[in-house]
């Protein structure tokens, strides 16, 4: 039972703080200058006839 208990203790504090560093690096990574060039080209790879 004390496993749970500091794994919860864990996940409550250091992994919110985790996931919430990884959400703002995800969106910061999106919103770069750049990445709407790099963004247009991505989707049409699909899209290319060899």
């Amino acid at each position: 039972m004390e496993t749970y208990t500091a794994m919860r203790h864990f996940a409550d504090s250091w992994g919110l703080l985790a996931m919430a560093l990884f959400f703002v690096g995800v969106v910061l990574f999106v919103l770069r200058p750049g990445a709407k060039r790099s963004a247009e080209q991505a989707a049409q790879i699909p899209l290319k006839e060899e």
